[in-house]
């Protein structure tokens, strides 16, 4: 018996339990989005100052995961840990990366803006460092069980996962790390002169290629700091980095190219997307509306939501 009016109680727990779902799929998405955001931040760097696009950003990824997924198992310690080595290890490789393949065509090209070359360039450093990697190390998917490997604690009835918690956490440390550092250290000014204007900036005695050597760096490290931070819970696998450089693409581009703000946020838009999306259709049609967004924005928004129009 229930009484006319309201709904009967079976309904209601339905209500109940779909909201319970939907609000366990935006902490997820909010999760995942964060450490999206995290690599989407050294690639909107990288852009920001050089003003080029780097290809071969997922690959920097993949070289991280390969390189903390070693660390860790031949020392056996926390892949949290292993960041004392792969972040140093990264920036290394992306600075004489920047220095040895990006930077003579960067110098050929000194009078144009935005050489073209560089994207065929990266693209090749793509290739290579995929196809390398899978010559030496085979096409086998890796895992690493670590002690918080498939960990989670209960918020009432939200669960939420402890890798990626921590992940959150690492994207606010590397955020407002990378702001301070660009705010307030010498180096981190040069950085910022050079993006507005690097012949200015080179008048005033920076010197521009060292100063795009350490940003490429910086950018890459960063991708070393997401290689740990998705061990715990990810696959390690040659083609990894495809998979996350195709979503930062669009992440900067939504968010605006060279906001750091706009990196962060776009990530946790497509994270939401792809997560809450998930409770009610397909993963292929989330991916479907993930690209919509992405062109809606390009439309209405073509600077992406954070960005400035800017004569680059």
């Amino acid at each position: 018996m229930r009484i006319s009016g309201f709904p009967p109680v079976s309904a209601v727990r339905e209500n109940e339990v779909k909201m319970d779902f939907i609000i366990q799929a935006i902490v997820s998405g909010t999760l995942m989005g964060s450490i999206y955001g995290l690599a989407a931040l050294g690639l909107t760097l990288i852009f920001g100052v050089i003003k080029v696009i780097n290809f071969a950003h997922g690959s920097c990824l993949m070289v991280g995961m390969y390189a903390a997924y070693w660390v860790v198992t031949l020392t056996g310690v926390n892949p949290y840990l292993a960041l004392i080595v792969v972040v140093p290890l990264l920036f290394f490789f992306g600075y004489f990366l920047q220095d040895i393949v990006i930077k003579p065509v960067l110098e050929a090209q000194s009078d144009v803006r935005e050489p073209t070359e560089v994207i065929i360039v990266t693209s090749g450093v793509w290739y290579i460092l995929d196809n390398i990697t899978l010559m030496i190390f085979g096409a086998e998917y890796r895992v690493v069980q670590t002690s918080i490997t498939g960990k989670s604690f209960e918020i009432g009835e939200i669960i939420v996962s402890t890798p990626k918690l921590y992940g959150l956490i690492a994207t606010i440390i590397v955020s407002v790390a990378l702001v301070w550092f660009l705010k307030y250290t010498k180096m981190g000014k040069s950085i910022r002169a050079a993006s507005l204007d690097r012949e200015a900036a080179s008048l005033m005695g920076i010197n521009q290629y060292r100063v795009f050597n350490i940003a490429f760096g910086i950018g890459t490290a960063i991708m070393g700091v997401v290689g740990c931070v998705l061990l715990p819970f990810y696959y390690v696998f040659p083609t990894v980095g495809v998979i996350f450089d195709v979503k930062c693409f669009i992440i900067v581009v939504l968010g605006g190219l060279g906001s750091i703000p706009g990196a962060l946020i776009g990530g946790i838009i497509i994270g939401l997307i792809e997560s809450v999306g998930a409770q009610f259709m397909a993963s292929t049609w989330t991916e479907l509306i993930v690209y919509l967004v992405f062109l809606a924005v390009l439309f209405i928004k073509p600077a992406g939501l954070f960005g400035e129009e800017r004569d680059w």
